[in-house]
């Protein structure tokens, strides 16, 4: 499987790069310069090696991980993009944006959007909600989302509020390849933005946005503190609720909505999400409940207060990833795990990662996974049963970090219980480059990593 950059989907071309080893001034201009090259080239979306590795001790890591995060985020600033408007307050006159999508992902697919302010800026920055609106008139549906965004109880907060490019067929869809572009694309630029904090992200929406943003919060779970459908649910397939451990989720819906069966796949939803609480000692969070006597129409109210509350943990000790395609395309990596060669045998399988790091020891275990239908409502399959096959091939990269281990110590990866891996490892220029690339995320530069065959 070839592996691509996370928010450019094709590889165009592959360039070396020395990076010269730090030392004591580490990131010079000379080679702060080199960096920024890396990461331009990366966002260009073409591929870039590294000949060299740039050692560096234990206690440089903070200062090298902020002099890569500016030359990151100068790279990002100096991109020739339509960039993130500034946000303006609900008593302000209206600013709109506008993104442009990819013609090669959708055609004439122009995105507008309202990014509304409320309060005064906190010293960690903004908490930000991406709200996705229904699927009616979506002009009206615009406006009416801007009018709950503005009229929710939850200041301090910033609210991207969208409106689908073109109001038709499958384009009509929050989930497909090229909001997904724009959902990484804003991931990239609030992370950069300076006013946003980046450990309090979180997507919802009503109806058809709602069926998005259940799909997009299991997708993107390792970006966000929480997630909030309304009015919606999904068959657990589109979106595996084992990968909502550390974040929120809340899922509000009917009791007598049941068009499409929204009732009865939220009903799923709280089961499985109350069995995965029980059996993984509270890393589920979560806020699901049918609403007695409402059809499709509920109090929206609720949900984005609830979800502020919840702070991302960026860095956790258990996650399960079950990397499934979205619309035909697969996620590169979760949290501080990076696929560089599948271990699916096949389209029809999907991989299943499951990680718990203690005292210095990564257990990862690696299953194959294959659905079967069991049951279907109104032709929509439902229910399904699931064959674990373990994994037989496949390779992966674990990045590593001072919050979660002791860098002095050596590092054991024990994988579907076999140990692959028992050493001290070094920290390099080269993980933390990487990681960044790969996430763009300030609290995911990893300045370490292992690489894992999986056999």
């Amino acid at each position: 499987m070839k592996r691509t950059h996370l928010s450019l989907f094709i590889a165009l071309s592959a360039i070396a790069l020395v990076v010269v080893p730090v030392e004591a001034d580490t990131l010079s201009k000379k080679q702060g310069k080199k960096v920024r090259n890396y990461f331009s080239t990366t966002l260009q979306g073409a591929a870039a090696e590294y000949n060299g590795c740039g050692k560096m001790s234990i206690s440089e890591i903070s200062d090298v991980r902020s002099r890569v995060w500016e030359c990151w985020r100068e790279a990002v600033n100096a991109l020739d993009e339509e960039k993130l408007i500034a946000p303006h307050a609900t008593s302000e006159p209206r600013d709109t944006g506008f993104w442009t999508l990819p013609a090669t992902l959708e055609e004439n697919a122009v995105m507008p959007y309202y990014f509304i302010k409320k309060g005064d800026k906190p010293s960690e920055g903004y908490p930000l909600f991406l709200y996705m609106h229904g699927s009616g008139n979506k002009e009206r549906e615009w406006e009416t989302g801007y009018k709950l965004c503005s009229s929710f109880e939850d200041s301090p907060s910033v609210h991207f509020v969208p409106q689908i490019p073109n109001g038709y067929g499958e384009l009509y869809r929050w989930a497909i390849q090229s909001k997904q572009w724009a959902w990484e694309k804003l991931l990239r630029l609030a992370f950069v933005n300076g006013n946003i904090d980046a450990n309090r992200i979180y997507f919802f929406g009503i109806s058809e946005g709602g069926y998005g943003s259940q799909r997009l919060a299991s997708f993107y779970a390792d970006y966000l503190a929480g997630a909030g459908p309304m009015a919606g649910g999904e068959p657990l397939k589109n979106a595996p609720m084992e990968n909502l451990a550390n974040i929120a989720f809340s899922l509000r819906t009917g009791e007598r909505d049941y068009g499409f069966a929204r009732n009865y796949m939220t009903y799923n939803a709280g089961m499985t999400m109350d069995s995965l609480r029980k059996s993984h000692n509270g890393y589920y969070n979560f806020f699901i409940e049918l609403l007695p006597g409402m059809g499709h129409g509920i109090d929206y109210s609720p949900t984005t207060p609830w979800l502020r509350k919840f702070k991302r943990n960026p860095h956790p000790r258990y996650f399960y990833w079950e990397d499934y395609d979205m619309y035909g395309r697969h996620r590169t990596g979760f949290y501080n795990l990076r696929v560089n060669e599948t271990s699916r045998e096949n389209d029809s399988q999907r991989t299943c990662y499951e990680v718990n790091i203690a005292d210095n020891v990564i257990t990862l275990s690696v299953n194959n996974v294959e659905y079967t239908t069991i049951e279907e409502i109104y032709g929509i399959p439902m229910m399904f049963s699931k064959k674990y096959t373990p994994a037989t091939k496949g390779n992966v990269t674990l990045f590593l970090n001072e919050e979660l281990f002791d860098l002095s110590r050596p590092v054991k990866v024990v994988v579907n219980g076999k140990e692959v891996f028992n050493a001290i490892v070094k920290p390099d220029l080269k993980a933390m480059l990487e990681s960044c690339a790969e996430f763009y995320d300030p609290e995911r530069l990893f300045p370490a990593s292992v690489d894992v065959v999986i056999e």
